[in-house]
């Protein structure tokens, strides 16, 4: 069931088994704030396994361009299309969420970010990765990289 995130109160609905559920909530709420304050979007999230196009999507992305396998279950996604922007966001069990920012217009800017919860360890998969620290009021403190994205997909 879809789930619109609130970023004044926030709530682990659909985190519970992470076992950074807190963090990871707030982690979700600071991107929800993000399109809200950026592009007055509301930020929806599906749970994985009613969301499969958007999973297989990401998951195709992250093989195709660095042969990356996500070990962690995926708990939630969310697909967001703001100013000729595709968004697309998967929510891991570790704590993990993996953003796709794919411009339709311009390639040059099509990026696959990585964001950890406060409290997980750098996943084996994402340990070539620099992680610099950012601080969140919602999310404590996140660690995130990037890669850009050189294909069509």
């Amino acid at each position: 069931m879809p789930y619109q995130v609130d970023f004044k109160n926030v709530a682990t609905i659909g985190l519970e088994t992470s076992p950074v559920a807190v963090a990871l909530a707030g982690l979700r709420a600071n991107e929800a704030r993000y399109f809200m304050n950026k592009y007055k979007a509301d930020f929806i999230v599906h749970a994985a396994e009613d969301s499969p196009e958007v999973l297989a999507w990401v998951t195709k992305i992250l093989l195709e361009e660095r042969n990356i396998v996500i070990q962690s279950p995926a708990l939630e996604t969310a697909l967001l299309f703001v100013e000729n922007i595709k968004w697309a966001h998967v929510f891991y069990e570790s704590g993990l969420a993996v953003n796709v920012l794919y411009p339709l217009d311009e390639p040059k800017k099509r990026a696959v970010g990585f964001k950890l919860s406060e409290g997980m360890e750098i996943p084996e998969e994402l340990g070539k990765f620099k992680f610099a620290r950012q601080k969140s009021k919602l999310a404590g403190t996140l660690r995130g990289s990037f890669f850009v994205i050189k294909k069509e997909h």
